[in-house]
């Protein structure tokens, strides 16, 4: 009785070695980011058959049933066994090499504990007193049977050891198949991989079929930042020279960054043929651009069409027409009379809420309303740049926009916030000094752009305006200076007079006044 009980107490000691063990690995791994659960899991339910065996071999003791205790003895020894590879297993892949920063395929840890179980096996089996040799000689028939029947599924495993050994595909690569659909590749499992695709869908591809076809790897190359080349094509007028529609493509593409479009390689235009077959009276261009997040090509695309299609229509550039298309509309001069006129209006209109123009006649609206043209700017694109020569004044339309200014550290800050109606680029047009800021669309926006050339035409056929523009900039840059200097009332006139007199001047400089 007494050495039925010491047996037991030894068994339990050895029980709380393990489950002490397992709280160890497990404090380490919480120290490991991205370290498998599952592993520990099984060790955990390993233990918790363990401490079943020991319940239940303790029990037949007091039974008095040796030949049941034996058996139970036996599997309590095995489990003991798994316990001792798992833990040595995550001590080994989990801690250390993770540790060292070595990546390993998971299925070498899979492999590596499945062979540590069968000679586990094998050597319990052989200490039990059972003849391996049978049972190897048995087994070997056997495995010829069921390899036989389980041809295909073996090879989707031997496909899936394969894939994971020679660093073909791993988890969070992108791929496409044969048949063209593509898809993120989530796991790498035995039998199959598990692939994601663009429509949320989940497809379950056996290994052994991935063995026996050609799949690309997405947006991968040697030493190279993820990143894929994509196309987007459009077709414009033959008659607009291909150098003039590369040149605004490139412009607008390469002003400004695109969210999910490598800076380099840039982005950047090319015609790609003429009209085919004489069928069509277009030139056939394709932007090309580089993704950096595949998971957004879609979206990607749509933005560089939006930027594509602001800087066509600000050159004047239309998209093209199908060939054959047939347009019946009322289109007389009377009608495109009334189309003009309307524009004009809205033009003039927007160009009165212009303090700067106040001064000016309404015929001189009229005269600079007609010249103006509008300008369309998709959402991040640089409107004006710091540093830039100034050939035009922006009426803000429709929209929102940011000013920005160059730090000494190379950085851009925000100054300001345009929301329309407003206006910007004034100093520059009127004076010729380069721009003081950036402004960069913050959402899609329309501008009316005002040509410094008609400006200069109204200013020197009556030259008293230069003076009346003057007193205006003057005071918008004073009430500036209030708000960040804190200038009292001396102060802000005495400021007042030095700045009108310094734009006057320049102004008159500028366009060469009397």
């Amino acid at each position: 009785m007494v050495e039925c009980v010491e047996r037991v107490a030894d068994s339990w000691l050895v029980f709380a070695n393990f489950a002490m063990a397992v709280v160890v690995v497990a404090a380490f791994l919480r120290l490991m980011p991205l370290s498998p659960r599952r592993r520990l899991r099984r060790s955990v339910i390993l233990l918790g058959f363990y401490a079943g065996t020991l319940v239940l071999g303790a029990a037949l003791h007091w039974a008095r049933a040796p030949a049941l205790a034996l058996g139970v003895q036996l599997a309590a020894e095995l489990l003991q066994s798994l316990l001792v590879i798992n833990l040595l297993a995550m001590a080994v892949f989990d801690l250390l090499l993770r540790a060292l920063g070595v990546d390993y395929a998971d299925i070498l840890h899979d492999v590596v504990v499945g062979a540590a179980y069968a000679v586990a096996f094998g050597f319990l089996m052989h200490h039990a007193g059972l003849n391996l040799t049978s049972i190897v000689a048995t087994s070997a028939v056997v495995t010829a049977v069921v390899g036989l029947s389980l041809q295909a599924t073996l090879g989707n495993v031997v496909g899936g050891v394969s894939l994971q050994l020679d660093d073909s595909i791993n988890e969070g690569d992108w791929i496409e198949l044969e048949n063209k659909t593509q898809g993120l590749v989530k796991k790498i499992r035995w039998r199959h991989t598990v692939i994601e695709t663009r429509d949320w869908d989940t497809l379950i591809v056996p290994n052994g079929q991935l063995m026996t076809q050609a799949f690309r790897v997405l947006g991968k190359r040697s030493g190279q930042p993820l990143q894929r080349r994509m196309w987007v094509y459009f077709n414009v007028d033959f008659r607009f020279s291909p150098a003039d529609v590369m040149r605004v493509v490139n412009d607008a593409l390469q002003a400004a960054p695109i969210e999910g479009v490598a800076r380099e390689p840039r982005p950047h235009c090319l015609c790609q043929d003429f009209a085919r077959d004489n069928a069509d009276s277009s030139s056939y261009y394709a932007v090309r651009y580089w993704l950096t997040d595949l998971h957004r090509d879609g979206l990607t695309s749509s933005r560089v069409r939006e930027r594509l299609y602001a800087a066509l229509k600000r050159a004047q550039i239309p998209l093209a027409l199908p060939a054959t298309t047939v347009f019946v509309s009322q289109d007389d001069s009377e009608h495109r009379e009334r189309k003009r006129a309307r524009e004009q209006e809205l033009h003039i209109a927007a160009l009165a809420e212009v303090d700067i123009f106040a001064t000016l006649s309404h015929d001189e609206q009229r005269l600079l309303a007609t010249s103006a043209r509008l300008a369309p700017f998709s959402a991040g694109e640089v409107i004006t740049r710091q540093g830039a020569t100034a050939h035009w004044l922006y009426v803000l339309l429709k929209g929102k926009a940011e000013v920005r200014v160059a730090t000494e550290d190379g950085m851009e800050r925000q100054v300001a916030a345009l929301e329309a109606p407003s206006f910007f680029g004034e100093m520059a047009l009127m004076t010729g000094q380069p721009r003081e800021a950036t402004v960069i669309a913050d959402t899609d926006v329309e501008c009316l752009r005002v040509d410094r050339r008609d400006l200069e035409g109204i200013i020197k056929h009556r030259p008293e305006i230069a003076t009346a523009i003057s007193e205006v900039l003057a005071k918008r840059r004073v009430e500036l200076a209030v708000v960040r200097e804190g200038l009292d009332g001396d102060a802000k006139r005495q400021r007042l007079t030095t700045e009108h007199r310094r734009i006057l001047t320049a102004v008159r400089n500028f366009f060469a006044l009397e």
